[in-house]
């Protein structure tokens, strides 16, 4: 499905009703899970990725396929070593070719039993049952890996018979999405220490207690980019909440000095932005993704729309995603007459004038390249090729962009 989208005049006015968020979501299908219906998850996000997590916790296959669902692939794979399952994981092409191995080692240090079927580190996984009174109760990890890995560890901590203790070689990269995780747990009754750089988990029972995902903060971001690019914008989003436990809320932060005003209202929060207001981002400002890593193409995206000066760096992660994300940006950012270049290893920047051109915008299966992108059409009429990606976190995005009065053909 392509996606032709263009805006008549520039002015931004209406209400957004926000898909849940899938990475609470997510978390909270696997706490219901493990604590076998205690904890009720409530509020799900309909996204493409939710739909697969609860399919495969009460599938009875002994072959899941989780498609290009990540977070489902790792959060799975604990879950499954935790609750004794026999079963293979797999997915798309994609999928296999992003490392799951440190999780796999961490899993192994445990004493769970986990075979590649095909290549060394990577997808598709054999779970296998084993004797869980074996298995040790603590592990050691780098802490600047796939935030995945880490909460996939501590949901599954509750359960095994002796707690786990996760020792953090290295600081946490993306903590605001551990963190979530511990949120989360918490809201459910499970307990947690942190010493040093340890955090404990003791085996213990969950508290029957429904517990609602928050509106997304990630898809939130769109329309933070709709508001910089708009002549003018007053945009309530509702169900979003500058208290909720997700990282991407960073984006509130930064889009200030855009331009672009939050304030919190009791069903939401309203963004405005004036036709007067004016960028203050010094020359030269960094921005720093190691924590917000789904932020970086809303902000790169934004940045080369309005020619910032500025560089950007923790975009590490970027290239074990849907797809390699920086290589991506640079393929469609080149479209538009703009270069990301990496000055220096890890430390990127953007050069050129932005000009939108007939070429469409190719997703490369990436949901986020889609909605980054589109904003864009605020500066002229264009095209994203494959446009129905949004379903993996967003799928009512095109329905909210006709709403604001975009055209869409």
């Amino acid at each position: 499905m392509n996606i032709n989208i263009s805006h008549p005049g520039g002015e931004i006015k209406g209400t957004i009703n926000l898909p849940a968020s899938k990475s609470e979501s997510n978390r909270l299908l696997i706490l219901q899970a493990l604590s076998q219906g205690a904890v009720k998850a409530r509020n799900l996000s309909d996204a493409r990725d939710t739909d697969l997590m609860q399919a495969a916790l009460t599938s009875g296959n002994g072959i899941i396929d989780v498609r290009d669902a990540g977070t489902t692939m790792r959060f799975l794979t604990a879950y499954f070593c935790a609750t004794g399952q026999h079963k293979v994981l797999t997915g798309t092409e994609r999928m296999c070719e992003r490392p799951i191995g440190i999780l796999v080692d961490a899993l192994r240090e445990i004493g769970f039993k986990i075979n590649y079927k095909k290549n060394e580190g990577y997808p598709p996984l054999e779970i296998m049952p084993c004797d869980m009174q074996q298995l040790k109760n603590d592990v050691h990890l780098a802490g600047d890996i796939s935030s995945q890995y880490i909460s996939a560890l501590l949901m599954i901590a509750p359960i095994l018979p002796g707690g786990l203790t996760l020792h953090f070689t290295t600081h946490i990269s993306s903590a605001p999405y551990v963190e979530m995780t511990l949120s989360l747990m918490a809201q459910a009754g499970i307990a947690y220490t942190r010493d040093g750089d340890s955090i404990l988990i003791a085996r213990q029972d969950f508290k029957p207690k429904a517990i609602s995902a928050s509106a997304d903060w990630s898809s939130a971001s769109y329309w933070y980019s709709v508001a910089v690019l708009a002549r003018s914008a007053s945009i309530k989003l509702k169900g979003l909440s500058l208290s909720a436990p997700q990282g991407d809320k960073k984006i509130a932060e930064w889009m200030l000095s855009f331009g672009v005003e939050t304030k919190q209202e009791d069903d939401g929060i309203l963004l405005t932005k004036k036709a007067s207001a004016k960028i203050t981002i010094p020359v030269g400002m960094n921005f720093d993704f190691a924590d917000y890593p789904d932020l970086a193409q809303t902000l790169i995206v934004i940045c080369a729309a309005k020619g910032i000066d500025a560089t950007f760096t923790g975009m590490d992660s970027l290239r074990i995603k849907e797809t390699d994300r920086i290589a991506a940006l640079e393929s469609e950012l080149a479209k538009c007459s703009v270069s990301l270049v990496e000055k220096e290893k890890g430390i990127f920047a953007l050069s050129g004038s932005i000009a939108i051109s007939a070429p469409g915008i190719v997703t490369h299966g990436d949901h986020r390249m889609a909605m980054a992108f589109a904003p864009l059409s605020l500066l002229g009429s264009m095209t994203i090729l494959n446009g129905e990606v949004v379903n993996k976190s967003y799928p009512d995005f095109w329905k909210d962009m006709a709403a604001m009065n975009f055209k869409i053909a």
